[in-house]
C-alpha cells in the first residue's frame, strides 16, 4: 500500500507580553521615524515576547502540547519530532531533543531543521517523506518556533520585526493524498547579509567578539525586495507544476509574515484574490518559522488552528 501523509492537527502559541509600536518608539528613539516608516512599509503595528526566563524550546511546548492534544494524542504516541527554528535553545545540542525531554515523548526520535522562515514547510516535507518511505514509522510532531528578540540588541532598529511565537502540526499515515508536493530554492550568495556571525566554527565566540555584538543577530546588508517579490511566485508555479494542480486550485496560500506589500504583490502575480491567503504580521509581528505554521482563523491568541488547505 502507497502511505502518504496527512496533517491531522495543529496547534500554535504566542506568549504573553504584548509590545505595540509605541513601546518601541521609546526604545528605538535614537532613530528618530523609524518605527513608524517601518509600520507603514509592512503593516506590523505590535509583536509578542516571552518572559525572559523562557527558552526557544519552552514556546515549542506550548504549541506541540496544543496540537497533540487536538489530535488526542499522547507525547508517548509521538515517534519522531522535528523542530524548526534559527533561534535554538543551544548550538548543540538540538533543541527538538530539549522538547522531546519536556513533552516526556520518550518514544521519539529527534532533529532540527536550520534554514530560518522556511525551517516549518522544510520540517514538514521532511516529516511527509520520512511516514511514506517508513512502513514503522506513526505519529511525527512538527514545531517551528522563533525567540529571535532574545538574540538582538535591544537597541538594533532590525528589533522592530522580531515577534515570538510557535507552531505546530502532527502528521500521521494515510492511504489518501495528503502532503502533495515540495518545492525548494535557495541563495547562499546572501549568506553574509543577515546572521549571528560569531559563536559558530567561523569566529568562535569571544570576549572581543561578544563585547563588538557579533554574537547577537544583525543584519549587515538589506535584501533586495525581488527575492520575495520574485522568488515567491517562480516558487509556487513551480510547486503547482510538479504537484499536479492548477494555481487556481489554491484554496489558502501561506507566506512568510514580514510585509503585507509584498504579499499583495505576490498574489497579484498569481492571478489569485487576496480572500485566498492571511497575514498574521500586523498583530504579531514577524515570528520566524513559526509563522508558516499558525494561520489565524479567530482572534484568540492561543487558540489552534487548522487550514483548510496550505501551499507553501
Amino acid at each position: 500500500m502507497t502511505r502518504y501523509a496527512r496533517i491531522i492537527a495543529t496547534g500554535r502559541y504566542l506568549p504573553e507580553i504584548e509590545v505595540p509600536n509605541s513601546v518601541l518608539h521609546e526604545q528605538l528613539a535614537h532613530v528618530p521615524e523609524f518605527v513608524e516608516k517601518m509600520e507603514a512599509a509592512t503593516g506590523i503595528r505590535k509583536r509578542w515576547y516571552a518572559p525572559e526566563s523562557w527558552a526557544t524550546s519552552d514556546l515549542a511546548f506550548q504549541a506541540a502540547r496544543c496540537a497533540l492534544a487536538r489530535a488526542g494524542r499522547k507525547p508517548e504516541d509521538v515517534g519522531l519530532i522535528i523542530l524548526g527554528t534559527d533561534s535554538p535553545d543551544y548550538i548543540t545540542p538540538a533543541t527538538s531533543v530539549v522538547l522531546q525531554h519536556k513533552l516526556g515523548a520518550k518514544n521519539a526520535g529527534t532533529f532540527d531543521v536550520g534554514c530560518a522562515c522556511a525551517s516549518f514547510p522544510t520540517g514538514l516535507a521532511a516529516a511527509a517523506g520520512l511516514i511514506a518511505a517508513n512502513p514503522a514509522l506513526g505519529t511525527v510532531l512538527v514545531t517551528g518556533v522563533y525567540l529571535m528578540h532574545k538574540l538582538a540588541d535591544p537597541s538594533d532598529p532590525m528589533i522592530f520585526f522580531y515577534g515570538d511565537g510557535a507552531a505546530a502540526a502532527v502528521l500521521e499515515p494515510s492511504s489518501e493524498p495528503g502532503f502533495l508536493a515540495a518545492a525548494f530554492q535557495a541563495d547562499g550568495s546572501y549568506h553574509s547579509f543577515w546572521g549571528i556571525y560569531s559563536g559558530g566554527t567561523y569566529e568562535p565566540a569571544t570576549a572581543e567578539s561578544v563585547m563588538a555584538g557579533r554574537t547577537r543577530v544583525r543584519m549587515n546588508e538589506r535584501y533586495p525586495s525581488e527575492i520575495n517579490d520574485q522568488g515567491w511566485p517562480r516558487l509556487v508555479r513551480r510547486l503547482a507544476a510538479e504537484g499536479g494542480f492548477e494555481l487556481a486550485d489554491i484554496g489558502l496560500a501561506i507566506f512568510t509574515q514580514v510585509r503585507k506589500p509584498t504579499i499583495d504583490l505576490v498574489m497579484h502575480d498569481l492571478g489569485l484574490p487576496m480572500e485566498r491567503t492571511h497575514t498574521i504580521m500586523e498583530e504579531w509581528g514577524y515570528t520566524g518559522s513559526a509563522c508558516v505554521g499558525a494561520p489565524r482563523r479567530s482572534s484568540s491568541r492561543h487558540t489552534c488552528s487548522r487550514p483548510p488547505c496550505a501551499a507553501m
